[in-house]
C-alpha cells in the first residue's frame, strides 16, 4: 500500500464510529438487585422504597444495584438515602470522568468501565453511591453486570460483613480486573499486525484497523487513568468513609490500575511502529516501482535512440553503405542492452 492510500486508510478510520454497536447481554433498565445483607449473610431481597429502613439497623448493609435507571427511580433512592441532588443528577446523565466526590455522610465514585464487543472496545459506566449501612450502583452503557461480584462474595460471608467499603472495593477490583482481557485481546490483533507488516504490504483495512485500536487504546488509558487517583484518595485515610483496615486493598486496586497504565502505553507503542514501519514499508515499495521503470525506460532508450539517428533521411550517412552495417547496429543495441541490465540487476533495481 502507497503512503497515500495509507493517509486515506487512516482518514477513514478516524471518520469510523467512536463506539461499537453493543451486543444482546445488557439487562433492562431498572433495579437489577436490592438485597440486605446482616453480617455478611444475604437475609432479604427488599423493594426498593424499604432501602432506608434497613440500612439503619445496626448490623445491616443494603446492596442495590441499577442498570440506567430512570429519574424516578433514582428520585427514590435519593429519598431514601438522602443523596445529594448534584450526585444524583450525575448519576442521572452518565456521561462523567472517573473521579471521587464526598458529600456529607456520603460517596460518590464513577468508574469507567470496558469490555470487547465485535472486536472494539465497548465503554459503560458505573456509578456508586456508598453510606452508612448502604452501598448503591448505578450502571450506564456497555457495562458488565456485578451479579458475578455479588455471587462470589455471598460465598464469603466474613469479608462481606466487613460493611459497604469493602463491596466498593470489590466493584472496582473487578471493573479494573475487566481491563485485563480487553487489553489481551487487543495484544493479540497488535501481534497479528507486526506480523503483517514484516510479511507483506498492510492493506487498507489494516490500516484502518490500527487507526482504530490506537483511538481505543487512548480512551481506555484516559478511562483507567484517574482510577489511580481515586484510589489513592481511597487508601490514604483522607476518606472517613473507608476503614484504614482495608486502605491495603485498595492499594492493590491501585497497583493494578498502573500495570493496567503501562500495558496500554506499550501496546500504544507498538501500534505507533507498525504504522511508522507501514508507512517506511510503502515508501520502498514506491521507490522500488519507480527505479524499476527508470531502468527499463533506460535499456529502452538505447534502441530508441539508435532507431531514431538512423531513421533520418539524410543522404551522407556513411553506416548506411556498409555491408555489415545492420548487424553491427544491432549488435551494439544488443550489448548496450544487456550491459545496462546486467548493471542494474546487479545494483537491486531490477
Amino acid at each position: 500500500m502507497s503512503v497515500t492510500q495509507i493517509r486515506v486508510a487512516a482518514s477513514a478510520a478516524a471518520e469510523a464510529p467512536s463506539d461499537p454497536p453493543v451486543d444482546g447481554h445488557r439487562h433492562e433498565a431498572g433495579v437489577i438487585a436490592s438485597s440486605v445483607y446482616a453480617h455478611g449473610v444475604r437475609v432479604a431481597d427488599i423493594p426498593v422504597e424499604e432501602a432506608g429502613e434497613w440500612a439503619r439497623k445496626d448490623g445491616h448493609v443494603v446492596w442495590i444495584g441499577l442498570f440506567e435507571p430512570e429519574a424516578a427511580l433514582l428520585k427514590c433512592v435519593q429519598q431514601q438515602f438522602n443523596l445529594h441532588p448534584l450526585a444524583v443528577e450525575d448519576a442521572t446523565n452518565a456521561h462523567q470522568r472517573p473521579k471521587l466526590e464526598q458529600y456529607g455522610d456520603a460517596l460518590f465514585v464513577v468508574a469507567r468501565t470496558a469490555q470487547m464487543v465485535e472486536k472494539r472496545i465497548a465503554f459503560g459506566e458505573t456509578h456508586i453511591f456508598i453510606g452508612r449501612g448502604y452501598i448503591v450502583s448505578v450502571r450506564h452503557g456497555a457495562s458488565t453486570s456485578y451479579t458475578s461480584v455479588r455471587q462470589h462474595w455471598e460465598t464469603c460471608p466474613t469479608s462481606l460483613a466487613k460493611g459497604e467499603d469493602f463491596i466498593l472495593y470489590a466493584i472496582l477490583d473487578f471493573i479494573v480486573d475487566n481491563y485485563m482481557p480487553v487489553l489481551e485481546a487487543i495484544h493479540d490483533e497488535v501481534e497479528e499486525i507486526e506480523d503483517k507488516v514484516l510479511a507483506r504490504p498492510m492493506t487498507r483495512s489494516d490500516i484502518e484497523r490500527l487507526y482504530m485500536l490506537r483511538r481505543d487504546l487512548l480512551r481506555l488509558r484516559n478511562a483507567a487513568g484517574p482510577l489511580v487517583e481515586v484510589c489513592q484518595r481511597l487508601t490514604n485515610g483522607s476518606v472517613p468513609q473507608i476503614r484504614p483496615t482495608l486502605a491495603p486493598m485498595f492499594r492493590d486496586v491501585t497497583d493494578h490500575v498502573r500495570t493496567v497504565q503501562e500495558k496500554i502505553d506499550s501496546l500504544r507503542e507498538v501500534l505507533a511502529f507498525a504504522f511508522e514501519a507501514s508507512l517506511l514499508v510503502g515508501q520502498s515499495q514506491e521507490n522500488a516501482i519507480t527505479k524499476r521503470l527508470a531502468s527499463w525506460a533506460a535499456i529502452l532508450a538505447v534502441p530508441t535512440a539508435v532507431a531514431g539517428i538512423y531513421g533520418m533521411n539524410f543522404k551522407n550517412m556513411p553506416e548506411l553503405e556498409m555491408h555489415y552495417g545492420y548487424y553491427v547496429v544491432l549488435a551494439f543495441i544488443v550489448t548496450a542492452c544487456l550491459t545496462l541490465f546486467w548493471r542494474f540487476k546487479r545494483n537491486g533495481w531490477l
